[in-house]
């Protein structure tokens, strides 16, 4: 009774699970494997796949993480400062010290930033899973060519060998009838 034949992802399933593939097995995923890429590029995909508040919350990382962005808020707090604490003094002042609104405004972006901060970043830890699960079908493939190419090198190195003493015999017995 033949055994009924598995399909890729069982067989992967197998290696993945337990490492332990009959040589038949391993064939057949050998086989799958070499015949068809498996890599992928990620970040096409990933781009495929992101939406507007994605594309937003990137540009505000982005944005946000950048040494411009923190010199010119750097430079908007030592103006706001300049301003309601030496230029507008009296009834004139937008802010006085000790800057509630500008402490308002400062929790405000903060509130803000953070989380959508955190969404980008999340969306990269999963491109970066993406890319290690890619980086690991890629070295499954490489390290099942290099055994089958190890497989086929003994082989070839088994059958030089026996050529080598059937010749080795024949000039044995041609020096012996000499």
């Amino acid at each position: 009774m033949e055994a009924k034949k598995k399909t890729k992802k069982e067989i992967v399933k197998m290696l993945l699970k337990n490492n332990e593939l009959d040589e038949k097995d391993e064939e057949e995923l050998l086989d799958l494997l070499i015949d068809q890429p498996i890599s992928i590029d990620v970040d096409k995909q990933e781009d495929a796949q992101m939406t507007l508040g994605d594309r937003v919350a990137d540009k505000v990382s982005e944005v946000a993480g950048s040494w411009g962005f923190i010199l010119g808020f750097s430079c908007f707090l030592i103006f706001w400062v300049v301003l309601n604490g030496f230029i507008l003094r009296g009834n004139t002042q937008i802010d006085a010290y000790p800057f509630i609104l500008l402490n308002l405004l400062l929790s405000c972006i903060a509130a803000l930033q953070a989380p959508i901060i955190m969404m980008s970043q999340n969306r990269q830890a999963a491109k970066d899973s993406l890319r290690n699960q890619n980086d690991y079908r890629t070295d499954l493939k490489s390290e099942l060519i290099l055994e089958e190419l190890h497989h086929k090198m003994e082989e070839i190195l088994r059958n030089q060998r026996k050529i080598l003493r059937t010749i080795e015999e024949d000039s044995d017995e041609e020096n012996n009838t000499k």
